[in-house]
């Protein structure tokens, strides 16, 4: 089944760096069937899950199963990154792009190392990024694409594109036929907002949300606010990382019961598993 990402998307820019060239993304159809081997494996995150692995400080995660398998996020050490992608029996060069969240070290951290593993893939950045950044990856070879508004990025997946105010950052919107699967590298425009974003974007009810939810040093009332909101928003499973903090992630736990997802460095989260 294919579903129409809303009209807004008619409003997005996706300038990229070698064409140089504005292009219009309108009325795109975008797939959501034939992923149900869809598959999201954590490969950087300060928590461990799986023993043998090296948790770090920063998030990174790999997506497979769709038309374009993808890693999101980096990490803030290549080193750790790429022997946690070796460990998890991941090949580099099977991974078709890398979707960077925002320009904090430790999401961006790993881009080098794993760009001289597999240079022939196509980095999306936000376009606010800095220079060193984008030169960077275009020095490894890799192709950069900026992303400005929303954006379809590949058959079955598309960008929130960029959102914030001081720290702009994009996140990953994947539709499925289960509903709708965001994942975030630090929620600084807000988590809430990044869910209502991916609604608008897609008219699709929420499935998942995953990553690094940025609710450190929030109080109790403020955290089940957001969880409160999580609910009224539909959001059927919650998997809070990263810089979500511990507080919120026990609190998630508490109200998600069965339907919370514990993240660390070697989960793998499955479609077929999501009701």
């Amino acid at each position: 089944m294919k579903r129409t990402i809303l009209a807004i998307l008619a409003t997005a820019l996706i300038a990229g760096c070698r064409a140089n060239k504005k292009e219009q993304v309108m009325d795109e159809e975008i797939e959501t069937t034939g992923i149900e081997g869809l598959k999201i494996t954590v490969v950087y995150d300060n928590r461990l899950w799986k023993e043998g692995l090296e948790p770090a400080w920063g998030f990174a995660c790999v997506i497979e199963g769709l038309d374009k398998t993808i890693l999101f996020d980096t990490g803030g050490d290549g080193e750790i990154l790429m022997s946690n992608v070796k460990k998890l029996e991941i090949d580099p060069k099977q991974v078709d792009m890398v979707v960077l969240s925002h320009e904090h070290g430790d999401h961006v951290g790993g881009l080098a190392s794993f760009l001289s593993a597999n240079p022939n893939v196509t980095v999306y950045v936000l376009r606010s990024f800095p220079p060193s950044i984008k030169n960077e990856a275009k020095g490894h070879g890799a192709e950069v694409v900026e992303v400005a508004g929303p954006a379809r990025i590949s058959e079955h997946a598309l960008s929130t594109g960029e959102m914030g105010i001081m720290i702009k950052e994009q996140s990953l919107v994947i539709p499925t036929d289960r509903g709708l699967i965001a994942i975030t590298g630090c929620a600084h425009p807000g988590v809430v907002k990044i869910v209502e974003k991916a609604k608008e974007l897609t008219d699709e009810e929420v499935l998942l949300v995953m990553g690094g939810f940025h609710l450190l040093g929030h109080s109790d009332a403020q955290l089940k606010k957001i969880i409160s909101q999580f609910k009224e928003l539909g959001v059927r499973y919650a998997a809070p990382c990263h810089c979500s903090g511990d507080r919120a992630i026990e609190l998630f736990a508490q109200h998600y019961k069965d339907r919370f997802l514990k993240i660390g460095v070697g989960r793998t989260v499955e479609l077929s598993s999501l009701e």
